[in-house]
């Protein structure tokens, strides 16, 4: 319980590191790299950035700017660190190889053979069917339970190592939709502001000029642009990491149901 314990506490410390990092990382991008005085007429980030210098127009978006950055650059890291994490899940082999070699291997009653099958595959699926298989040579020996108790334990003790299993394999996707929506509020907050400033400085100049209101607009649809590119990506990291958790998800389950019904036949022979 502990060892628990600690375990959440440095992934909740891994995660407010990676957003603490991300945010300081955004705005030193677009403080130094964006807003080089290079990047502007006459060398002042004050002033028009330079025709064609993307930089420097899209420092031009304002102080939302590195907040959206930082959410792009939140969601990359994660999106890097779920590839890592279900990859690892995923195990050394085919996972569809794997079954049907633990169905032969139990229908044969080779319980170690199949155990040193899981240590070979590993990840969460192979750490499912170890702690099944053990369960399962236990319960072979044990003479005080009746087989439907047997059976009943058995898929308790399954369902207890998939409830570990679980949470490893949907962690931070949360975060991942948290920003498929936080992204474009942001860029839309953004954007508001720098047509508040735009409109505002048109005002104040008490004539029309449409270059300036032009240049207001664009400077403020680069938050708009930033925040549905981050909103797009984080959409697609997170349906396409739940369809692969979903998918491990039922070969766990279409494993430990194979576990409990060999083992049920076993006892009636």
């Amino acid at each position: 319980m502990k060892g628990q314990s600690l375990a959440e506490a440095l992934k909740s410390i891994f995660v407010l590191a990676v957003i603490v990092l991300c945010l300081v990382a955004g705005y030193l991008i677009w403080s130094q790299i964006m807003g080089n005085p290079v990047n502007f007429e006459g060398g002042n980030r004050e002033g028009h950035a330079l025709p064609g210098n993307y930089l420097g127009i899209v420092y031009k978006g304002g102080f939302i700017v590195p907040l959206l950055m930082a959410v792009n650059l939140i969601l990359i890291t994660f999106v890097i660190e779920r590839y890592i994490m279900l990859w690892r899940a995923k195990g050394r082999g085919n996972l569809t190889s794997f079954i049907r070699r633990m169905q032969v291997l139990l229908n044969e009653d080779k319980i170690e053979e199949a155990i040193k099958l899981c240590d070979k595959q590993r990840g969460s699926l192979a750490n499912v069917m170890r702690a099944g298989l053990h369960r399962y040579r236990d319960l072979q020996a044990d003479k005080t339970l009746q087989n439907d108790q047997k059976v009943l334990a058995l898929q308790k003790d399954l369902e207890e190592a998939t409830a570990l299993e679980l949470p490893v394999l949907s962690q931070n996707l949360v975060i991942m939709s948290t920003l498929a929506s936080v992204s474009v509020l942001i860029g839309l907050i953004g954007t508001v502001l720098g047509m508040i400033r735009a409109f505002g400085a048109l005002a104040t100049a008490g004539a029309p000029d449409a270059l300036a209101l032009a240049t207001g607009i664009s400077e403020a649809l680069i938050n708009t642009a930033f925040g549905i590119t981050g909103s797009t990506l984080a959409i697609i990291f997170y349906n396409y990491y739940s369809t692969r958790i979903d998918s491990m998800t039922f070969k766990i389950d279409e494993a430990s149901f194979s576990l409990t019904q060999t083992f049920a036949s076993t006892l009636k022979k």
